[in-house]
């Protein structure tokens, strides 16, 4: 049997990885300034990652969500403090798709209703619900139909009031990414988020902030949405939640009352991904990785103003967009192959991604802008 080819293949063939760096099977070292789509947030193989999932290996690795597990309760008020969400409540999952699709069917039983308001460039996973609200038609089956959805000019203020003026109604949620992390890194304006709040106020829509890719104190603050002092009814996260383990929540305003068998899963919030979501928001804490984060990201934008051909820089923190005036695939490949950095691309093929691990040092960061500027010359 060969695995069923849905990517196509850098090639490279990583074996391990340590802090910032990944190593491939013949020894050769990578800095990672990409972390797998965010995903790394607190960097390969973190001590104390390492010792609390050791820990509960040994312990209990598994059991159904039919008992009491107390570490899930733990995380739970853990990620309400730190995220400043202490009355939500937390359903726990896999990924970030099944955070989505679960967010999706709360905001219908909250009122019963199917249209949903997505945006141009959204992507929001690939299950049935949350494909849907994703603006890509190319991974959308016959089986996923998006009649229900509404797709709307991101930033775009009067076609969201025109369209709750004439259907408002009938909406059951508007989702949207604080910072569009697949399209190429574009920001939602403070204003049009609440623009957005207000009117899901107004019309009792559910306000669903996607904080898969942007959120986890990865743009200075825990998630992006607060730079615009707006509080969703019900947030999503993933990627950097478990740095690398599958692990993903859902947040969910305390005004959506649960009801048993409203939703359910076998694998989400298992004590050894309670681990690892623990270990991240530890170090997340003990390390300061949310300031750090954010002044990593400032000393980037304050070394990248001289690269040539550079048009502009889109992001916070460290979830950045570098949009180049030419398409970046050569640069890209030159980075990773010459210079043996990983980073990411985008929907934007003029974009580079840069998402590395909030732990990133000024020393790891002088070997991205030394290769860039050596590329770009």
């Amino acid at each position: 049997m060969d695995l069923f080819k849905v990517y196509p293949l850098l090639d490279v063939a990583l074996e391990k990885g340590k802090g910032a760096f990944v190593f491939d099977t013949k020894g050769q070292r990578y800095l990672d300034f990409y972390g797998g789509h965010a995903v790394i947030s607190i960097g390969h193989a973190h001590p104390h990652y390492l010792k609390l999932l050791s820990e509960q290996l040994e312990k209990l690795v598994f059991y159904s969500n039919s008992v009491h597990l107390e570490i899930q309760q733990t995380l739970a008020e853990k990620l309400g403090r730190l995220a400043d969400y202490p009355s939500y409540n937390l359903f726990l999952v896999n990924s970030g798709a099944e955070a989505n699709e679960n967010a999706l069917k709360l905001a219908s039983f909250y009122n019963n209703r199917k249209k949903v308001i997505a945006f141009k460039g959204a992507f929001h996973g690939r299950t049935a619900a949350a494909v849907a609200v994703t603006d890509n038609p190319k991974i959308k089956p016959a089986i996923n139909p998006d009649d229900h959805v509404i797709f709307l000019p991101f930033n775009n203020k009067e076609a969201l009031k025109n369209t709750f003026k004439e259907q408002g109604d009938e909406i059951c949620a508007v989702i949207i990414e604080a910072i569009q992390g697949v399209n190429g890194i574009y920001e939602a304006d403070n204003s049009f988020l609440q623009k957005i709040q207000e009117l899901c106020q107004q019309y009792n829509a559910i306000f669903i902030a996607d904080e898969v890719q942007c959120g986890y104190a990865r743009t200075g603050k825990f998630f992006a949405h607060q730079f615009a002092n707006v509080q969703p009814d019900i947030i999503t996260t993933a990627k950097g939640m478990g740095n690398g383990f599958p692990v993903a929540g859902v947040l969910i305003n305390e005004k959506i009352q649960a009801v048993y068998g409203m939703l359910g899963t076998t694998f989400g919030g298992s004590p050894l991904a309670c681990a690892a979501a623990l270990a991240v928001l530890d170090v997340i804490e003990s390390e300061n990785l949310i300031e750090h984060s954010k002044a990593m990201g400032q000393y980037l934008l304050d070394n990248l103003k001289d690269i040539k051909g550079l048009k502009q820089i889109r992001g916070k923190g460290l979830i950045l967009g570098l949009e180049f005036d030419y398409l970046i695939k050569d640069l890209r490949n030159n980075l990773l192959f010459k210079h043996q950095i990983f980073t990411g691309n985008s929907n934007n093929a003029n974009t580079l991604r840069v998402l590395p691990s909030l732990a990133i040092q000024t020393s790891e960061i002088d070997l991205f802008l030394d290769a860039l500027n050596k590329e770009t010359k």
